[in-house]
């Protein structure tokens, strides 16, 4: 498949009700096609099989669906040091919640080099880009919630300084991921955190908001807002 049949693939695939229902629901979504997700990334497994990296050095960035199959198409490789090079390259076109949060979730293979991408993302929450450090909060949240790095979390959850608000919600839902996992320990760090009153009052609320807390543990929660 060469580049010009996999963008007339890209196209062919688009629903105008979809796009007009998911244009909505995502801000700042530049040319939206208006392709379903699932079917962006069945397409990337079949241009992974073929030429990966021969259509990412030629694919452009001008449309959502393409940026998101460029995503996805790293995610497919199997090759670390190369995903990671990948991903450098690949992370300052992330412009919006839906490119970032999609590219992580399909990013498995950091299951396997926890060590590796702990270093890579430190710079990455550090950064003064939105997406820059929503990725690497995104990524911790999928593959760091564990009883090894949860004390390094709760230090970064701290730390993180950015006025952006996804951002902030990306720290509410770090929080409330560790709450689900390691309700005692994300307790005590609840009480004694450096949280904004924004962002703790936002992370009791997604913790509340969780089938998998306790209803008591819930009504403790809400006495507990700032």
């Amino acid at each position: 498949m060469n580049y010009s049949e996999i963008k007339s693939t890209l196209y062919s695939l688009s629903e105008e009700k979809y796009r007009k229902f998911s244009a909505s629901l995502i801000p700042n979504h530049g040319n939206f096609i208006g392709v379903r997700i699932p079917l962006i990334r069945k397409l990337s497994k079949e241009i992974a099989k073929e030429s990966p990296l021969e259509f990412l050095k030629i694919a452009k960035d001008d449309s959502f669906e393409e940026i998101m199959l460029q995503g996805f198409v790293i995610c497919e490789i199997k090759d670390f040091q190369q995903v990671l090079t990948l991903c450098e390259k690949h992370i300052p076109k992330i412009y919006n919640w839906s490119l970032c949060d999609s590219f992580v979730m399909g990013l498995k293979i950091f299951k396997k080099h926890k060590n590796e991408v702990f270093l890579f993302l430190q710079p990455y929450l550090k950064s003064k880009n939105t997406y820059d450090v929503r990725f690497a909060l995104v990524c911790l949240l999928s593959y760091f919630v564990d009883s090894e790095y949860l004390p390094q979390l709760f230090d970064i959850f701290d730390i993180v300084n950015h006025e952006d608000y996804y951002v902030k919600m990306a720290v509410a839902w770090a929080v409330s991921v560790c709450f689900a996992k390691y309700p005692g320990e994300t307790m005590e760090y609840l009480k004694n955190c450096n949280l904004t009153d924004e962002v703790f009052n936002k992370s009791l609320q997604k913790i509340r908001e969780s089938n998998r807390v306790d209803p008591q543990i819930k009504n403790i929660l809400k006495s507990m807002k700032r």
